[in-house]
């Protein structure tokens, strides 16, 4: 990977996808309809909730609680999928934990705050 954009797609989203589909989960959603609100396969959310996709990356405490406020919010229907992971998408690059990810993953330096031009 070569930019912090492949970092987000390759590695951040697939991880938000698995926390908001295992939060989801928690909340009593089915596998099903976790995966229509996800707008994803039903293996894929399997995938998600067996940790076996999506499972590279750790969120700190304050992500994780996001995550499920994101999640509260699509299932009481205050909000929408493509808006809260958009959100959480934000929140990354804001408390800048995307440096941290894209450190690991690009050849990046220490600093660089290309995600912020």
């Amino acid at each position: 990977m070569e930019t912090p954009q492949e970092v987000e797609v390759w590695v951040i989203l697939p991880a938000l996808r698995k926390e908001l589909a295992l939060s989801l989960k928690e909340k009593g959603m089915m596998q099903k309809d976790i995966a229509k609100t996800l707008n994803m396969t039903e293996g894929a959310i399997s995938q998600y909730l067996n940790k076996k996709r999506g499972d590279d990356l750790k969120f700190e405490k304050d992500i994780l609680e996001k995550i499920n406020t994101s999640a509260n919010d699509i299932t009481d229907g205050r909000s929408t999928m493509r808006v809260e992971l958009q959100k959480l998408l934000k929140g990354t690059k804001e408390n800048k934990f995307i440096c941290d990810v894209c450190h690991v993953h690009t050849a990046s330096e220490k600093g660089c705050n290309i995600c912020f031009v």
